[in-house]
């Protein structure tokens, strides 16, 4: 470890030295605290499942990730257990999820989580950026880039490269090599996707919710929908996130955070 694990107080201050405006930090210092809760919870459900994993049936769903009708029942109930057969409650409001190798670090997916964002201040237009007022609006030629300008950024603050990765490690469901190659990325060519359990927890928790203005929550099967544009492995590896991770419940959030959801 080269660099520093930065405490709450001083991811705050990362974030407010970087924003160009109290409207800039409000957007999207609220979606990383949004998302580091999602996160904590994907990672609470699963090391809950771990520790109960000698005491589930072998062929629980909670084992074999095997859930018919996931996104169907998700949809229509959220907040209920998405499969008869699911061994295990709830936990902390997610459903399903399977065990994972290990336990989860909740205070690593936590701190990556509030920073995994960062970037995105350096992609906002510099004519609305909110220093004058006017409505925030970020550039779609550059929102690609922020994930490594976010990295970059910690890196030159001091903050550890594990810490780093979060912010580089966590667009879409993961960015290849290939497809930065394939889709013409302006990323330099390389792998973009999460190097450990705790970035690929936000990584999931990310889709759940999005900057737009006013800022919303996303389904799972409205984010299923967004992945497909990408092609049938996209959405494939989506779900498959899905199934690992299990699903929060959106509704619950959105109704605490006063935000609508799609």
């Amino acid at each position: 470890m080269s660099g520093t694990i930065p405490t709450m107080e001083q991811i705050d201050e990362l974030h407010r030295k970087i924003a160009p405006s109290q409207a800039a930090y409000d957007l999207i210092h609220t979606h990383c605290v949004i998302v580091a809760d999602i996160a904590r919870r994907l990672a609470r459900r699963r090391n809950a499942l771990f520790m109960r994993r000698c005491t589930l049936p072998a062929d629980a769903p909670e084992r074999t990730g095997c859930y018919p009708g996931l996104l169907e029942r998700a949809s229509a109930a959220p907040h209920v257990v998405v499969s008869e057969s699911t061994v295990t409650v709830p936990t902390d409001g997610v459903s399903g999820g399977t065990v994972p190798p290990r336990l989860i670090d909740e205070r690593l997916v936590v701190i990556g989580g509030l920073l995994h964002d960062i970037g995105t201040y350096r992609v906002l237009k510099k004519k609305h950026n909110g220093s004058n007022g006017e409505p925030l609006e970020f550039s779609k030629k550059r929102y690609i880039l922020h994930g490594l300008l976010g990295y970059e950024y910690l890196l030159e603050e001091g903050v550890d490269e594990s810490i780093a990765q979060f912010a580089r490690n966590h667009t879409g469901v993961g960015l290849t090599r290939e497809s930065v190659i394939a889709q013409g990325l302006p990323l330099p060519p390389d792998d973009y996707v999460p190097l450990n359990l705790e970035q690929e927890s936000v990584m999931v928790a990310d889709k759940y919710h999005s900057k737009s203005v006013p800022p919303k929550f996303v389904s799972a099967d409205a984010y299923t929908a967004r992945a497909a544009r990408f092609g049938e492995d996209n959405k494939r590896r989506w779900l498959d996130l899905v199934r690992e991770y299990g699903m929060p419940d959106v509704p619950a959030l959105a109704e605490h955070w006063h935000m609508r959801m799609i």
